[in-house]
């Protein structure tokens, strides 16, 4: 099995390829605009196995290669920074480095998610984009009518609130913004309604998020959202390290025999640090 360290960009990747027929190195640079990345590995022999260090935009090249019969796994950039013995850094050290990893078995390797857990995620996501949209719409509309001396709060949002929201006699461009903003909630209201039921169903259809809503305050989008953004807990010796890869554990600056704790890390999934902070609240 031929054994590949990529350096990935946008636009184009570093490889670094061992064979281990021939004990030979080879370097190159392939352009992924003109189809010479899929070229490449479509005439490697299968399966090989690819290693890449976690960034964004490569869920496509991964896709690819899979496809294609290539074995890829994908890893910790922390930890594969951290390797380094040279703090010079350049893309064919970096592919060079990875391939290194990988033949000396000591590839940061991170669990990744199936493709339908993937598309769980982009649920989950989608719906958390739309609720944000749709929070600062209602901050528009609690602004016309702070102006307007309506003090309502979240009574806003009742149906007597907005019957209310809709007779406040405003002129001009400004009754303008309130029915083109309050047609929008109304259109945000219908799509958020959509996916928490998509929500609901896929956490009652998934045994551990259906476990976790057992718990007091835990619903179906914090519970889903959980079990996919762990994955396979069995990778977690203990409870601390849940925490830790959460970024819910404090930072420490710890010296001189004195223990200095400070706020949390915020490492991690920011959407399911939010979830478990709203839940406990």
């Amino acid at each position: 099995m031929k054994i590949v360290g990529c350096d990935f960009h946008p636009a184009w990747q570093q490889v670094a390829v061992f064979d281990p027929e021939t004990g030979e190195i080879s370097e190159l640079k392939l352009l992924h605009g003109d189809g010479e990345a899929e070229r490449f590995y479509g005439d490697l022999e299968s399966p090989a196995l690819i290693g890449i260090e976690a960034c964004g935009n490569s869920q496509w090249f991964i896709e690819l290669a899979e496809r294609l019969g290539h074995v890829v796994w994908i890893g910790d950039a922390a930890q594969i920074r951290a390797s380094y013995v040279r703090r010079q850094k350049t893309d064919r050290r970096d592919a060079g480095h990875i391939l290194k990893l990988l033949m000396e078995s000591r590839f940061p390797r991170l669990w990744t998610p199936n493709s339908e857990q993937r598309d769980l995620r982009q649920l989950l996501i989608h719906r958390h984009k739309l609720v944000e949209i749709r929070t600062r719409i209602k901050n528009g509309l609690q602004h016309l009518a702070l102006n307007r001396g309506v003090q309502k709060k979240s009574a806003l949002w009742s149906v007597r609130g907005r019957a209310y929201l809709e007779t406040l006699p405003l002129a001009g461009w400004t009754a303008r913004r309130r029915e083109d903003l309050l047609s929008l909630l109304g259109e945000l209201d219908r799509h958020v309604d959509e996916l928490d039921q998509a929500v609901k169903q896929a956490a009652c259809e998934h045994p551990q998020a259906r476990l976790l809503m057992t718990q007091p305050g835990v619903g179906p989008i914090t519970s889903l959202a959980f079990v996919l953004t762990i994955g396979d807990v069995s990778r977690f010796r203990h409870s601390n390290q849940v925490a830790s890869y959460l970024g819910l554990i404090p930072r420490e600056h710890s010296s001189g025999g004195k223990q200095r704790l400070g706020a949390i890390t915020k490492q991690g999934n920011r959407f399911m640090r939010q979830l478990l902070v709203e839940s406990a609240g």
